[in-house]
């Protein structure tokens, strides 16, 4: 006999079944990094800061984006709970719209970055393999964010099996286009760290075609007419998905700045603390998509459950990822405290003389990592569950001052100017991060029934559409 309540074990099966496959696809993403740094390390450590600090712009802009497109989830969730399903279509069709927007200005943007870096103080050597790099990925941007949207869709549906499967056959895409493209085989040319950013931008491209085919040909996406329907912009909505998608960028975009101003500032230090960084921020980012992809599965649960008017269910739902996401990183912890050698192993070397002062520093900073990975698995998870009450501007400035304020703030005093180097920049994450998970749990548990009463006042009338839209502007997906 199960010592669990009935409603608590129901809810940690559906969230389970929901986040496996979008944890599944978290794990196939970051693989593609992961990819990376190791064909990247077949060139030696000063290609292998360079990737480090390209990956990190890029991943910069393209997860802040991501952040806002992923909007889409909390709107097609709440609308699954409404039974609205003319909401569901909608709500994606205006959320490609929004990624196409923001695809082209991101674009811009890291077509002009090199003054940036270089005003930063990097190494010669780390920016030249950025530009080449930056030069290649940046037109894999605009099916990066289509992918998320379509993404956001089918799992708002609670149906993520198929992303899940497209994410690994792009990973398989991707070890063979670095190898045709990064070392030059069938007779096409090395391209170095040029080739890995084309590779990354074919296999963006096909994993957005994809997905985007089975949505438009298959059931139960078919029935949205997510393609078919799309004549223009509806601005209502896309209002709407900005309403709730800007915060969430930014607070994505947040998160991803505290990585990566502590890159630059590591890359300040020499080429040896930042291609140590880039190694130990890959093990962590690995461990962090699980947590991520239980974040994921926890909006969805919380918004259908919102959606549907049920306190009770929204909070247990919310509980259940936070309790998941937390007991997965205190795993991870054991494993980085354990066996720091053989995970660094994965990436360098280990009998290579050449290697040796980075893999030391690598494991110093796997130590750190083993703590900040129980605040960053808690918070994640706590922001993926206000999201799914649509609740995302307050958490945006809880990250802003606990990650910036608190977190980079710290690591810079501690670790630049106070002379304690690497270790104590990533002491400053710990910092930050710990701060975050303790204001977003909070904030969860006090925004539950304002979230679900504000839910009940909406008239009758009104509850076919998540925004209130006039007669004159709601043709206008049509």
């Amino acid at each position: 006999m199960s010592i669990l309540p009935d409603a608590l074990r129901t809810e940690l099966r559906a969230t389970l079944r929901l986040a496996g496959p979008v944890v599944a696809a978290q794990l196939a993403h970051i693989s593609m990094g992961f990819v990376d740094t190791v064909m990247v390390g077949r060139l030696g450590p000063e290609a292998l800061a360079g990737v480090a600090l390209g990956h990190t712009v890029f991943f910069f802009f393209a997860t802040m984006g991501m952040g806002v497109v992923r909007s889409v989830g909390p709107m097609v969730s709440q609308a699954v709970g409404a039974e609205d399903p003319a909401a569901v279509g909608r709500s994606v069709r205006q959320g490609l719209w929004l990624a196409g927007g923001l695809g082209l200005v991101i674009l811009l943007i890291l077509s002009n970055v090199e003054p940036v870096l270089r005003w930063t103080g990097q190494r010669p050597a780390a920016i030249d393999g950025a530009t080449r790099y930056l030069g290649a990925v940046r037109w894999g941007i605009l099916p990066f964010l289509g992918f998320a949207a379509l993404r956001s869709f089918v799992e708002g549906l609670s149906r993520p099996l198929p992303v899940t499967l497209i994410a690994f056959v792009g990973v398989v895409l991707n070890v063979g286009a670095n190898e045709l493209l990064m070392f030059g085989r069938w007779g096409l040319p090395a391209l170095g760290l040029a080739g890995t950013g084309w590779a990354s931008t074919l296999v963006f491209s096909a994993m957005c075609g994809l997905l985007a085919l089975l949505v438009h040909r298959t059931a139960p996406f078919a029935r949205h007419d997510v393609f078919t329907r799309v004549r223009r912009p509806d601005r209502t909505y896309l209002r709407e998905l900005l309403h709730i998608g800007a915060p969430m960028g930014a607070s994505r975009g947040v998160e991803s700045s505290l990585f990566m101003v502590t890159t630059v500032m590591m890359g300040t230090l020499g080429t040896t603390a930042l291609a140590a960084h880039q190694v130990a921020l890959q093990c962590a980012a690995f461990a962090f998509m699980v947590p991520l992809g239980i974040g994921m599965a926890g909006t969805v649960r919380v918004g259908q459950t919102a959606g549907a008017r049920d306190e009770a269910g929204a909070r247990r739902a919310g509980g259940v990822a936070m309790g998941l996401a937390t007991l997965f990183m205190v795993g991870t912890a054991v494993l980085f405290w354990t066996l720091p050698r053989p995970l660094v192993g994965l990436y360098l070397d280990l009998s290579d003389p050449g290697n040796a002062e980075v893999i030391a520093l690598a494991v110093q900073l796997l130590g750190v990592a083993a703590v900040f990975q129980l605040f960053d698995g808690l918070q994640v998870a706590a922001h993926g569950a206000l999201q799914g009450l649509k609740d995302t501007r307050v958490p945006m400035g809880i990250a802003m001052v606990t990650y910036w304020g608190i977190g980079l703030g710290t690591g810079y005093l501690w670790g630049v100017r106070g002379g304690g180097g690497p270790e104590a920049l990533w002491w400053g994450l710990v910092v930050g991060l710990a701060a975050a998970a303790v204001l977003l749990v909070a904030r969860f548990h006090r925004q539950v029934e304002r979230a679900v009463r504000e839910n009940d006042a909406v008239p009758a009338e009104e509850e076919t559409a998540p925004v209130s839209a006039s007669p004159a502007a709601a043709p206008l997906d049509e």
